[in-house]
C-alpha cells in the first residue's frame, strides 16, 4: 500500500502537505475543513512582534510621538488594536484549534528582536502548540549594519527561543543571505529543528496618481519554486535540521519536486487561497497517481533523491548550470 507519510519537526504526519501561515487559519471552521481535505498540519497566522510591543505600550508610545506635527504620522502603520488578534487572543486560538482538530498545530512568531518573544514562545507551548515557527521578516536597510551582525541576530534570537521552550522550533528564512549554506549551518548549530525555505518579502508599489507608497500583495506561482528547490537540494544531507519548502507549491508536481530536492514537507497557501481547501484533495490524488505510475512505494523513498549529494552531476547546482543555460540560449530570428 502506498505510504504518503513523512516526519517533520519530530511530528509524524500523514502526508507532506502542510498549510503555511496565512489568514486561512484565523477561522476555526476553515481549519477543520483544511484537515478534512487532507492537510497533515497547519502553521497558524503569525503573532507579530508589533502586537507584543503594543501590549507593553511601547509601540503605541513610539507611534504617538510627533503626531501633532504630521497628520500622516500614523497612516503608515496598521491599526494594531484591530489588526489580526492580540497576544491573548492568539493563545486562546491555539487552544481552540488543538481542541477542534487532530493534526499538529504550529504556532508562528513574526518579528526580529528578542523582546517579548521568549515569553510568548513559552505561553504558546503552554497553550498546546506542537511546534513553533520563527518567521524572521527583516530587511536590513541600514548601510552600517554588516552581514555578520544580521547573522548573529538570527542566531541569538533562535538560541533564546530554544532555551525557553521544549517544543521543536523551525526558522523561516528569506533567500538573501550572501552565504546561505553557512547561515543554514549556523542555525543548525544553534538548535533549529527545521529551516523553512523561503519567506516571500512583499514589496510596496507606487501609486503614480496619488503619489503614495502602497502595500502590494501578489500570490505565489509555481515558477517561484525553483529557488526553493535549488537550496533544498544543496542543503540536504549537510544539516541535521529538517527542510520545508514554502512559496510556489501549487500542484502535485510541485510537491513531488520538493520531496525529491530533500524537503520533508511542502507548504501551501496561495493555491488554497485561490482554489479553496478542497484543492488539497486534488493534489493528494494527483500525487498518489504519480507515485503509483512511477512505482514508488512511499514519499520517504523519494526524499532527497534529486539533491546535490544524490544526482549524477552535482555541479548542476553550481556554476556549471549557469554556463550551460546561457550557452544553450539562442536568439529568435528577426521577422524583418
Amino acid at each position: 500500500m502506498l505510504d504518503l507519510s513523512t516526519k517533520y519537526l519530530g511530528l509524524d504526519l500523514k502526508n507532506p502537505l502542510v498549510v503555511s501561515a496565512s489568514p486561512l487559519s484565523r477561522d476555526l471552521g476553515t481549519v477543520r475543513k483544511l484537515e478534512d481535505c487532507g492537510a497533515s498540519a497547519i502553521v497558524l497566522h503569525s503573532l507579530f512582534e508589533e502586537q507584543i510591543n503594543l501590549e507593553a505600550h511601547q509601540l503605541d508610545r513610539f507611534l504617538s510621538c510627533g503626531t501633532d506635527v504630521s497628520a500622516e504620522a500614523l497612516s503608515m502603520f496598521p491599526d494594531m488594536t484591530s489588526y489580526n488578534i492580540g497576544p491573548d487572543g492568539y493563545l486562546e486560538h491555539i487552544r481552540k484549534c488543538k481542541a477542534a482538530v487532530r493534526m499538529p498545530i504550529i504556532a508562528s512568531l513574526n518579528g526580529v528582536s528578542a523582546g517579548g518573544w521568549t515569553r510568548y514562545a513559552r505561553e504558546m507551548q503552554q497553550a498546546g502548540a506542537d511546534a513553533l515557527e520563527l518567521n524572521i521578516y527583516y530587511l536590513p536597510t541600514d548601510p552600517e549594519l554588516t552581514a555578520a551582525s544580521i547573522e548573529d541576530m538570527y542566531c541569538h534570537l533562535l538560541s533564546q527561543i530554544k532555551a525557553t521552550v521544549g517544543i521543536p522550533v523551525a526558522v523561516k528564512l528569506g533567500p538573501f543571505f550572501s552565504a546561505m549554506a553557512n547561515m543554514a549551518r549556523q542555525l543548525d548549530g544553534c538548535g533549529a529543528n527545521a529551516l523553512v525555505l523561503f519567506n516571500r518579502f512583499y514589496q510596496p508599489d507606487f501609486d503614480l496618481e496619488a503619489l503614495e507608497v502602497v502595500p502590494s500583495l501578489v500570490l505565489s506561482r509555481s515558477n517561484e519554486l525553483k529557488l526553493r528547490l535549488h537550496w533544498a537540494a544543496i542543503l540536504f544531507g549537510k544539516i541535521k535540521a529538517d527542510i520545508a519548502i514554502t512559496g510556489g507549491v501549487h500542484t502535485a508536481e510541485d510537491a513531488i519536486k520538493s520531496m525529491m530536492a530533500g524537503a520533508r514537507v511542502a507548504m501551501m497557501t496561495s493555491a488554497l487561497l485561490e482554489a479553496g481547501p478542497q484543492h488539497l484533495r486534488r493534489v493528494l490524488d494527483d500525487m498518489t497517481d504519480w507515485l503509483e505510475r512511477h512505482e514508488y512505494e512511499s514519499i520517504r523513498q523519494m526524499q532527497g533523491s534529486m539533491s546535490q549529494k544524490s544526482v549524477r552531476y552535482p555541479a548542476a547546482f553550481e556554476r556549471a548550470n549557469y554556463m550551460k543555460v546561457l550557452g544553450g540560449y539562442t536568439v529568435a530570428a528577426s521577422g524583418d
